[in-house]
């Protein structure tokens, strides 16, 4: 145990080495600490029968006071009641029943940062989430991550099918950023394939949720206990990215690519057309069959789903599915304005304003958007607008939302005062949620960056945490849930990565059945 935890903190070292930290901040003994604009991340080796650890700071010439006593061992201290560009030293106490062990003291410096270096910051906190907060035996995304530990339905070892696809671009980036090593990221990979092979699967279509202890369905819902095509195909998504970065790789890596093949060639879109009509369908189950009928019709977060089952290399569905299912014979087209924005297509549901900005994520975490456009639409065009139509309703904010402005947009879906909702306009309950603004960075860099500044500056801890910014907030209700969900965290990390080098469009781009499958269904890409 003492080696498996030694190697974990190793890990961490060289992660906090690579954001920047010099040798004065990163101490010789037990504590580990990194220091930012306005935060200090401490963290330090179990102790043995320890009850609970109590960190102490102090500033330069002065005594060291308590800043608090936990049962984690990792802290992050927002220190801006002490100021800012600071030297602070910290020391750690662990509390055993009947004695004080002391882990060290440490120095740390606060200092300012420029945006790419919070940018960084920021993907790297929310990588996090797929690397260290994963369900451990299958190497997925939890669905959720409470920090509190209330899990609902004790769901803290539910992984998400769907989440975990977006999660797998962010441990490519994790990987070229050297936050986790080439090898380390092969094993985690090798670990996720291996449980997704002999996961439930529903003609080679997984769930929504699987049990990550032993591989078994973990019902959606009533009648939502087989295939989910959509969820599945936001995973085949992040899994040809991945099968796509170690195809030329040795040869366990490549085995690996060859394994990723053996999974996507094994899902039948066919059997979701339900006997072969101009549609896909979103579940079919071995209990309900067909019950849930739903059929999957644009636009909206689903496209992506359309275009693998058009270039499946053994499955594939005719373009017509795509054309009068999808497209719906045309009717998708729309042309609608909004702020002076135009949006090409009919948003469901939402036709003036657009839906939710996870419409504009999900698909594109691989397929990239830069001037992709087929008879319907410029991608691009249409994911930029929308983007820029949420952000104009918040600042126009007609409903007088506290908090609200050109720093505070971004209505999605996310946890909400009263439960789980799908933000947008015309639908606003005055919840912000993080992923929306920070996820459309590609689309709007500028406006996208005002967001992080004002979360991190102005809200800090209420709004951040060990796995990045959490779900969502309101000042409106002075509401501030320290909660992640994988499919808000996965398209930021993702999407971050697609702003700064492209890497995750790159990658899924280069599969030569998806540029068939593209050309096959009349896409075209130009120069944006």
């Amino acid at each position: 145990m003492k080696k498996i935890f030694n190697a974990y903190f190793i890990i961490i070292g060289i992660g906090l080495l690579v954001l920047g930290c010099s040798e004065k901040e990163v101490s010789s003994n037990r504590i580990l600490a990194k220091g930012y604009a306005r935060h200090v991340e401490l963290q330090w080796e179990p102790v043995l029968g320890a009850e609970s650890y109590t960190v102490f700071v102090k500033k330069e010439d002065s005594d060291y006071t308590e800043r608090v006593s936990i049962k984690d061992t990792i802290y992050l201290d927002f220190v801006n009641d002490l100021g800012t560009e600071l030297t602070l030293s910290y020391k750690v106490e662990a509390r055993l029943k009947n004695d004080t062990e002391s882990l060290g003291e440490t120095t740390v410096n606060t200092r300012s940062m420029t945006d790419e270096e919070l940018l960084d910051m920021v993907q790297y906190y929310t990588f996090r989430y797929f690397w260290e907060g994963a369900e451990p035996n299958s190497g997925m995304a939890r669905e959720r991550i409470h920090m509190n530990g209330n899990y609902p339905q004790n769901d803290q070892n539910v992984v998400t099918t769907g989440g975990t696809g977006f999660g797998l671009f962010g441990l490519i980036a994790g990987i070229e950023r050297a936050w986790v090593s080439r090898e380390e990221g092969f094993k985690r990979f090798q670990r996720i394939v291996d449980f997704l092979a002999k996961a439930d699967r529903f003609h080679g279509v997984w769930s929504h949720w699987i049990h990550g202890e032993n591989g078994k369905v973990k019902p959606f819902g009533k009648d939502d206990d087989g295939g989910d095509l959509v969820e599945s195909a936001f995973l085949m998504q992040g899994l040809l990215a991945v099968r796509e970065y170690y195809k030329n790789g040795n040869e366990q890596e490549k085995t690996l690519a060859n394994r990723i093949d053996e999974l996507w060639k094994s899902m039948d879109w066919t059997w979701y057309t339900q006997g072969g009509q101009d549609i896909l369908y979103w579940h079919w189950s071995p209990n309900f069959g067909w019950q849930k009928n739903f059929g999957i019709k644009g636009y909206d977060e689903c496209m992506i789903t359309y275009v693998l089952a058009a270039s499946s290399p053994t499955h594939a569905v005719p373009a017509s599915v795509y054309h009068k299912g999808w497209a719906r014979d045309g009717d998708i087209a729309g042309n609608t304005e909004a702020y002076g924005h135009q949006l090409p297509l009919k948003h469901n549901g939402s036709p003036e304003y657009g839906g939710p900005l996870f419409w504009s994520h999900y698909s594109y975490l691989g397929l990239d958007p830069r001037g992709l456009a087929d008879k319907y639409a410029n991608y691009w065009e249409n994911n930029r607008n929308h983007t820029l139509i949420n952000r104009q309703w918040c600042v126009e904010n007609e409903g007088g939302f506290k908090g609200y402005g050109e720093d505070l947009w971004g209505l999605t879906a996310s946890y909400t005062v009263t439960g789980y909702a799908a933000h947008k306009p015309g639908a606003d309950l005055g919840v912000i949620s993080p992923t929306a603004a920070l996820s459309s960075i590609p689309y709007t860099p500028e406006e996208s960056m005002a967001v992080i500044r004002n979360l991190y500056y102005n809200y800090g801890e209420k709004v951040f945490g060990r796995y990045g910014f959490y779900d969502a907030l309101s000042p409106e209700k002075d509401w501030y849930p320290k909660r992640y969900l994988a499919i808000d965290q996965g398209p930021i990390v993702a999407m971050i990565e697609n702003y700064r080098t492209g890497l995750g469009w790159e990658l899924f781009m280069a599969a030569p059945e998806v540029q068939e499958g593209l050309d096959k269904l009349g896409f075209s890409v130009s120069e944006e």
